[in-house]
C-alpha cells in the first residue's frame, strides 16, 4: 500500500527545489553578466593601438635583424625574436637548435651551443673553430647530412679539416639500404598535401635542334630566337633558346609545353654541349670519399658516438623542450645539461675515485 504522508512530503520537496531553482534564475537575470559594450569597444581599440606602437617601435630599433641569411626578410616571433621557425616531425616549430660536438672516444661533449636557426648549414663552421684546441692531425669531423652544404665542405677542404659529411642520397646509393623503403612509413593519402607534378611536358628532346646552324624548332614548328651561345650553368656550357611572344601567347599547344601557362609568356629552351665533365666540385669530392668502403666504416661510427649523447639528454635529463626564451638563456640551459652529462661520465670512469 502506498502512504499519502511520504507522498506529500516529496512533493514539497519537489516544489522547494523547483522554488529554489526558479528564485537563483531570477537573480541570474538581474545581474549584469557584461560589461557595456561601448566600455569593451574602447578597451579594444587602446590594446589594439598599443600592439600597433609596439610593432612600429621593433622595425624601428631592429632593421638590420629583419634580414635573413640570403639578404631575404626574415619573419620573427614578438615573444622570441631570436629563435627560428623549425621544421620537424610534428611540424612546424618556434624554438632553437642544441648543436654539441662529441669526443667518439669517451662521450664527452667538448663544445655545444644553441643556434636560433632553422638551418643547421649555418652551425658547422662556428662549432668546428670552438673545437680547433682539441683537435689533432688524426681528428675526423662526421656531422649528418643537415649540416651539408658546398660552402661548408669549401670551407673544410680550404682549412686542411678531414670531415665525413654525406648529402641526402647516399643510402640511395648504398647498396646496404636498398630495401629500405619496405620499412619506411608510407604516408597518409588522406593528409598527403603534395601536388602532383605536371606531366608530359615538352622536354628539350621534342625540340629540333641543329648545333651547325644554331636554330631551334619548337614542336608547334615555331623558330626559337637565340638568347646566348655560350651560357654557363654548374661549369658546363649551353646554348640557350627562347620562343617569341607573338609565336607562344596564342599557340594552342601552351599547356604542353609550359609548367605555368597561365603564368609564363614563352618558353625557354637549353642544349648542352656535348662531351662536357661536369666539374669535380667538393660535393662530388666527400661523395667518393663517403661512399668508398673505408668512408662507410668510419661514418658508420658515428651513430653510436653522439646519438646516445642526445637520447641521454632527451629521454633520461628530460630536455623534451627549452623552458627560456632568449637565445642567451637558452645557450646557458643547453651547455648546463650537456655539462651535467659530462660530470656523469666522469664519474662513471672513476675520475671521482
Amino acid at each position: 500500500m502506498s502512504d499519502p504522508i511520504l507522498f506529500d512530503r516529496q512533493a514539497a520537496k519537489f516544489e522547494t527545489a523547483a522554488r529554489a531553482m526558479l528564485e537563483r534564475h531570477w537573480q541570474e537575470d538581474t545581474r549584469a553578466i557584461e560589461p557595456d559594450l561601448k566600455q569593451k569597444e574602447a578597451q579594444r581599440i587602446i590594446r589594439l593601438q598599443r600592439d600597433a606602437a609596439q610593432l612600429r617601435q621593433w622595425l624601428a630599433e631592429h632593421q638590420e635583424d629583419r634580414k635573413g641569411a640570403k639578404g631575404t626578410i626574415r619573419k620573427s616571433n614578438r615573444t622570441d625574436n631570436e629563435s627560428a621557425k623549425m621544421a620537424t616531425s610534428k611540424g612546424v616549430i618556434q624554438g632553437y637548435t642544441g648543436v654539441a660536438a662529441v669526443d667518439a672516444k669517451h662521450q664527452i661533449i667538448v663544445d655545444a651551443k644553441a643556434h636560433g636557426s632553422g638551418s643547421e648549414q649555418d652551425a658547422l663552421m662556428p662549432t668546428v673553430e670552438a673545437i680547433a684546441p682539441q683537435m689533432q692531425d688524426t681528428t675526423l669531423i662526421t656531422a649528418d647530412a643537415g649540416y651539408h652544404s658546398e660552402a661548408n665542405l669549401k670551407a673544410l677542404a680550404e682549412a686542411g679539416i678531414a670531415a665525413l659529411i654525406p648529402d641526402n642520397g647516399m643510402r640511395q646509393r648504398d647498396e646496404r639500404f636498398k630495401a629500405q623503403r619496405k620499412y619506411k612509413q608510407q604516408p597518409d593519402p588522406l593528409y598527403d598535401k603534395t601536388k602532383a607534378k605536371p606531366s608530359g611536358l615538352y622536354r628539350p628532346k621534342d625540340f629540333s635542334y641543329d648545333p651547325a646552324t644554331q636554330t631551334c624548332i619548337c614542336p608547334a614548328g615555331k623558330r626559337l630566337y637565340s638568347n646566348g651561345r655560350h651560357c654557363t650553368t654548374n661549369g658546363r656550357t649551353h646554348h640557350k633558346f627562347q620562343g617569341a611572344r607573338q609565336d607562344c601567347v596564342p599557340c594552342p599547344q601552351r599547356k604542353q609545353c609550359l609548367r605555368h601557362p597561365e603564368k609564363t609568356p614563352t618558353r625557354q629552351v637549353a642544349f648542352f654541349h656535348k662531351h662536357q665533365s661536369s666539374p669535380l666540385n667538393y660535393t662530388e669530392q666527400m661523395k667518393q670519399a663517403i661512399d668508398s668502403p673505408e668512408g662507410r666504416a668510419r661514418y658508420a661510427q658515428r651513430m653510436a658516438t653522439v646519438e646516445p649523447v642526445f637520447a641521454n639528454l632527451r629521454h633520461n635529463k628530460q630536455l623534451n623542450r627549452f623552458t627560456l626564451r632568449g637565445q642567451r638563456k637558452v645557450d646557458t640551459q643547453w651547455k648546463l645539461y650537456c655539462m651535467v652529462h659530462n660530470i656523469e661520465k666522469l664519474a662513471h670512469h672513476g675520475y671521482a675515485q
